[in-house]
């Protein structure tokens, strides 16, 4: 049926149509599949966002993951906006859904990622302890960020 010849009642009635998946990555003429074996490794430690969980160690083993997997013709960002949605639960993946349109490269969905998920609190007080950083006279940088 066209737009117009639906019903109210089909308007209301769950659909599979609008569900969204993944960024779509414009590959050109070439197209390619993740080994279920990198997937199950995406998913092994999925984030879900938990207040204890920590952004940006899950996005250097996320990183690291994909790092284990290379195709010819097929850049790396390619492969981890591919999986990315795959290791992720919950309301972070929702949040990805909800943006993929404008997250379509590795670079912004990353950003975005950490914008989003990296705990403001603990930004905060990095940004603090940077600006307070007191270096003695006699003391090396790295002896005076110890």
């Amino acid at each position: 049926k066209t737009m117009a010849d639906k019903t109210l009642r089909e308007f209301a009635a769950p659909s599979a149509d609008n569900v969204a998946i993944g960024s779509q990555i414009n590959m050109g003429d070439v197209d390619f599949d993740l080994k279920s074996n990198l997937i199950t490794m995406a998913q092994a430690s999925p984030y879900c966002g938990k207040p204890n969980e920590d952004a940006n160690a899950y996005l250097q083993q996320f990183l690291e993951i994909c790092s284990t997997y290379t195709m010819k013709e097929v850049s790396p960002d390619a492969i981890r906006l591919r999986l990315f949605p795959v290791s992720l639960l919950g309301n972070v993946k929702q949040w990805f859904y909800a943006n993929c349109a404008t997250i379509n490269t590795w670079d912004k969905c990353s950003t975005a990622f950490l914008l989003m998920f990296f705990p403001r609190g603990k930004s905060n007080a990095l940004r603090g302890r940077i600006s307070s950083f007191q270096q003695m006279t006699d003391e090396s940088i790295p002896k005076a960020w110890e």
